[in-house]
């Protein structure tokens, strides 16, 4: 079973918002078994969604349009379903009195004709009944193809696709089944990783697919099942997992798709009931920021010592100023000094610092651009990595605020 996302609005075409509506649909529908074949995004022109409506019609099984559903002039999607299913528009009673009773009673307002022509929905649709908002979700269909018109906005959409677009698909529509398995890895760039599972790769069954998701430092590996026998789906991808681990089972950290490294580092923190501090100069702040965005970070997480200026290494890191003067502030020697001074002051078991020239100029530095020099204070002992990230700026900040909680990560795995 096919699928299309058909996201409808001006403001998504010139950068005005970000379009969160298409992930989340292709989620919804991916997990019982619908693929989505086709994103598109369109304007508020009839023209253009009529001619969009003709491309999709019987090329896929389902459209879900988003957008357009508003009580405004511009908001046109409902006149276009009408011009495109030929029929016109009526009003259902049971909308009608929904949106009545929110405006005057939730909201304490008198309902205007506007609020009112929310109720108005095409004669031959199936109303798909928006308890979280005014605008009704629209469910029609013509020869092959079903087309789904829900409003754009997310929390109104969301409620619509899990309480009445999802149970009406499996209900009305046999499906396959698609199984997903996201492995994470880290600590080894896309192609080194491509050549290790080169054979692997070639003997995985014909309905399992490899997909490689890199980013700055990581790698995630999507297994992808699809078939009619559930249960064979989730022994093949497990045997296959299990054999994958084998080989590249050194830079594996966990296997969920959404979950990003310093979560997977505040969970071993936590478990291990150990403390963490850093002292950042290139990355500015980087890495304490990714550490306390997850929720329950103030558990292992002490805090940070953003010591941009050199004169900050000195004064409130205490490294020495002979240390930075004869091996330079961007230096293995300078960054292990920030580490342990950073662990002494905040009193953790483990401390991180950066310092480097993340660039575009060299600075008062005399590394090159792109030198990084990364350091861990253990309970034992400090390790310290020079890395020449590049350019551009930003690659270098990321690259290197990834690098560090890698290294952290690794240092703590090896205790298991």
């Amino acid at each position: 079973m096919k699928a299309a996302i058909v996201t409808i609005g001006d403001e998504i075409l010139i950068g005005q918002i970000v379009d969160t509506n298409s992930g989340f649909i292709a989620k919804s529908l991916d997990r019982i078994g619908v693929e989505v074949h086709e994103m598109l995004s369109v304007s508020d022109s009839r023209e253009h969604i009529l001619n969009t409506f003709l491309k999709l019609q019987n090329e896929v099984d389902i459209v879900v349009i988003t957008g357009g559903l508003g009580p405004t002039k511009d908001d046109i999607t409902k006149k276009t379903f009408c011009d495109y299913f030929e029929d016109e528009l009526v009003v259902d009673a049971a909308v009608l009195e929904h949106v009545t009773q929110l405006i005057e009673g939730f909201y304490k307002r008198p309902i205007t004709q506007i609020n009112k022509d929310q109720a108005l929905v095409p004669s031959k649709c199936t109303v798909l009944y928006n308890k979280v908002g005014t605008a009704p979700g629209m469910w029609i269909k013509k020869e092959n193809t079903v087309f789904v018109s829900l409003p754009g906005v997310p929390f109104e959409m969301k409620y619509l696709v899990e309480n009445e677009v999802i149970p009406k698909i499996v209900q009305d529509y046999k499906r396959p089944y698609i199984l997903h398995k996201t492995i994470l890895t880290y600590g080894r760039g896309e192609s080194a990783v491509a050549e290790q599972l080169e054979e692997w790769e070639d003997n995985l069954p014909e309905f399992i697919k490899l997909a490689y998701l890199p980013s700055y430092g990581r790698v995630n590996l999507r297994l992808s099942a699809r078939g009619i026998n559930r249960d064979l789906l989730e022994k093949a991808i497990e045997e296959n997992v299990f054999s994958l681990t084998k080989i590249i089972g050194d830079i594996i950290v966990g296997f969920e798709e959404d979950e990003t490294i310093q979560v997977i580092l505040g969970r071993m923190l936590s478990k291990r009931n150990l403390t963490l501090s850093t002292a950042e100069s290139c990355t500015g702040g980087k890495m304490a920021e990714m550490i306390a965005s997850v929720p329950g970070a103030s558990n292992y997480f002490k805090g940070s010592v953003v010591a941009y200026a050199t004169e900050v290494k000195i004064n409130v890191l205490g490294v020495s100023e002979d240390l930075i003067l004869e091996h330079s502030v961007v230096s293995a020697e300078v960054a292990k000094a920030m580490a342990l001074n950073v662990k002494k002051l905040l009193k953790t078991d483990y401390a991180i610092a950066t310092t480097g020239n993340a660039g575009p100029s060299k600075g008062e530095a005399d590394a090159g651009v792109g030198t990084v020099y990364v350091a861990l204070a253990t309970p034992n002992e400090v390790l310290v990595e020079g890395f020449d990230f590049g350019q551009p700026r930003e690659k270098v900040i990321d690259r290197a605020s990834v690098k560090g909680l890698e290294i952290l990560l690794k240092e703590i795995s090896k205790k298991e």
